[in-house]
């Protein structure tokens, strides 16, 4: 393993688990219902941003689309509620 390949594969792991705290961290407020959807859909943006990244650097283009569908509903939710 190249010195490059360790330092893709710790981004990809900062970027895998810091998206998917976010995206359950949006999930519990907007199931919540207590006035915290613009944090929420913010949350869900930055997530979808971090998997897109990691998408991108392992050339999971199929993901990659998912997570413009995903930072789309950020926004449309963003919007929504601002």
């Amino acid at each position: 393993m190249t010195k490059h390949d360790t330092s893709r594969r710790g981004l990809t792991t900062v970027f895998e688990v810091t998206g998917s705290v976010l995206a359950m961290a949006y999930a519990l407020l907007i199931a919540s219902n207590t006035g915290e959807e613009l944090l929420g859909f913010a949350l869900l943006l930055v997530s979808a941003g971090l998997f897109a990244a990691w998408a991108v650097i392992d050339r999971r283009w199929t993901f990659l689309l998912l997570q413009g569908f995903y930072a789309t509903s950020a926004v449309i939710g963003l919007i929504r509620w601002a």
